[in-house]
This record gives C-alpha cells, structure tokens and sequence, in this order.
C-alpha cells in the first residue's frame, strides 16, 4: 500500500502517462510497425545483427512520432517479431537471467527457476495497490521465479513454478484488451524476465494501445535488455540489496550489484523507471544508503518509491536479524537518507 498522502502527478513518466491517455504509442507498437525481413532459421547472431540495425529505425521512429495518430500501419514481418524468435532460439540454451544457467527448457530441461518453455500465470486482475499513477493496473502474476528469497511474500506463487493457467498468448491477449477497455492504465507483467518469450508473444497477438510494466528484479541477461528495449514503457524495478553478500544470503542470487544497477542504466536509457526500495530490518547503512547513493549519481530522474511494506513471510524465521518488522527509528532514518540525497521525485 502506498503511504503517501500528498500525491503529485510523477516528474519522469511523461510519457507513460501519454501512452496511458492514449495520446502516444507503447513502445511494442512502434516494434510491430517496423518492417524486418527475416528467416527464422537463421543463427541466432544473424538476427542479433538484423535486429541492431533495426532498432536503430526503431529509435527514429521513437523520437519523430508525437501523436499515436502518426503509427504507421503494423508491419507483415516486424521487429516485434524478430524480437519474438530470438527470444524463442534463447529458450535452448537459457540466458534470460544473469545465472545463464543454459537450460534447454524446450525439452522440459530447467535451471534455478524451475520453468520449462510453458509459461504460467496464477492471477489477473485490476489491481488498486499499485503506485498511485498506475491503479487500475492490469496486473498478471507468472509463476516460478529466478529469486529464491527467504522473506518472499508470494512464495507460494513464485516457489510453485507448475503451478497456475498455461498461458495461450492470443486469449491473454484478448484479456488485456478487455481489461484496457473496463478502465487498465497498463498491462503490469510481474516476475516476467524467465517469461519473456512469452511475453513478446502476447504482445504480437495484441492491437490495443497500453503501456507495458515490467515489473521485475531487474536481474536479467543484457541480451534480454537488449530485446525490451523497443517492448517496455516501465520498468518498474527493485534495487533491493546494495551489495553482493546481502543478495546472495537473503535471495540466493550471485553477482548482483553489477548485473542489476548494469539493467537500470540501460533501462534509463531505453525507458521510464518507477523504481522500488524495499527497506530491510537493520539493512539501511549495507543497502538503503548505497542504493539512495548510487541511484542519485547515476540514474536521478526516476521515480523513487521508498518502500516500508516489508513482513518477515515464509522462511525469515530462519533469520533472527530480519525476522521481525521495521521499528520506527529505522523508518525515520531510512527517510533522512532520501531526503538528504535530494532525489526529485520520491514516492513515499
């Protein structure tokens, strides 16, 4: 639940918000409007190289349209497409996270997600506990999860990777339109990276304009970066840990601060970030405040959300140190510390 009771129109999601009024194109359409003729046979580094020079057209295109009356018409064999079949060629040999654990999940081979090629989702719905400027978001929770975190409030989600709605991407697709037209400001895909492919392919199969959320750890391949550049209008991340030990003792995940803050920076660059900071018990001076830090000398114009939401759930009692809520004077100083960095534009 979002805490603040002073809530301003957000100072770096301007075009978000012109997508969510219909004003400007999300940026798949853009993709799918972007003629790429390729044979899907080809090697995968063949179609890297076609799709480096056609996000190139890609980003023209970006930068010259100003109404989403000016989209050209969708493009028989498109850059969404090609995006679409590189992603497929990756699920042979899995790279869309940072484990790059090369997991051939075509043939029900998995890696630490547990996740073959069959995507699932557990529920969809309009969620109102979003940031402000998102409720309605249409909101779909994947199963399985490249985290293994031990405070997981959706463990029974996220540690149940078989479990959940296969999902057949044209009647996903139809369920996000409908919900578009009952009032969604966005589709709002979360714990989406080991989904991707399935992902791009809902986005092929569907016509209505609305802005893609990727609602992520943000720990994912720079070939997966590469590939949602072009796709995502938010990414609405967490920068959880400020360091490698706290990562890997608490979500089991190796090499952390690089691969991560690498994702924000190319995020920054391709898209509007909504970013989250869940404040750990005892963590403020090992993650709070070199997040604050970085993220104030290296991506400043995002959308900060200060997070106090955090419950030690599922396997925190394991943990004495964190298992327990925030006390008052950790809320306090988590607090001095935003607002001595004076990030501009911080949701609390």
């Amino acid at each position: 639940m979002i805490m603040n009771l002073n809530y301003r129109e957000p100072l770096y999601l301007e075009r978000y918000l012109g997508v969510m009024r219909d004003r400007l194109p999300s940026q798949f359409l853009i993709s799918r409007s972007i003629c790429v003729d390729f044979d899907r046979d080809s090697p995968v580094q063949e179609l890297w190289g076609m799709h480096d020079e056609a996000m190139k057209s890609f980003r023209e295109m970006k930068e010259r349209i100003n109404s989403i009356k000016e989209l050209p018409p969708f493009a028989a064999s498109s850059l969404l497409d090609l995006k679409a079949a590189i992603a497929n060629k990756i699920l042979e040999n899995c790279y869309f996270c940072e484990r790059r654990c090369g997991a051939n999940r075509k043939k029900k081979k998995t890696g630490h997600c547990r996740l073959d090629a069959v995507s699932r989702y557990s529920a969809e719905f309009l969620h109102q506990g979003e940031e402000p400027e998102l409720v309605p978001s249409h909101t779909i929770f994947f199963t399985g999860c490249n985290f293994t975190c031990v405070y997981c409030q959706n463990w029974d989600i996220s540690q149940a990777p078989q479990s959940g709605i296969p999902i057949l991407p044209q009647e996903l697709a139809r369920i996000i339109t409908l919900r578009r037209a009952y009032g969604s400001r966005n589709v709002n895909f979360v714990t989406p990276t080991p989904h991707t492919h399935t992902i791009l392919k809902i986005l092929n199969a569907l016509k209505v304009n609305v802005p893609v959320v990727w609602n992520s750890n943000m720990y994912y391949s720079n070939e997966i970066a590469a590939l949602l550049e072009g796709i995502v209008d938010v990414y609405l991340g967490d920068l959880r840990y400020g360091n490698d030990d706290c990562a890997k003792r608490y979500s089991n995940v190796p090499d952390y601060w690089g691969g991560v803050t690498r994702n924000f920076m190319t995020a920054y660059t391709g898209g509007e970030i909504l970013l989250r900071q869940l404040v750990l018990p005892g963590h403020l001076d090992c993650c709070t405040a070199p997040i604050v830090k970085w993220v104030k000398e290296n991506i400043p114009k995002v959308r900060f959300n200060l997070m106090f939401q955090y419950r030690p759930n599922y396997r925190a009692y394991e943990y004495p140190e964190i298992n327990r809520s925030l006390m008052p004077v950790e809320i306090q100083k988590a607090l001095e510390i935003v607002r001595e960095s004076e990030l501009e534009d911080v949701l609390i």
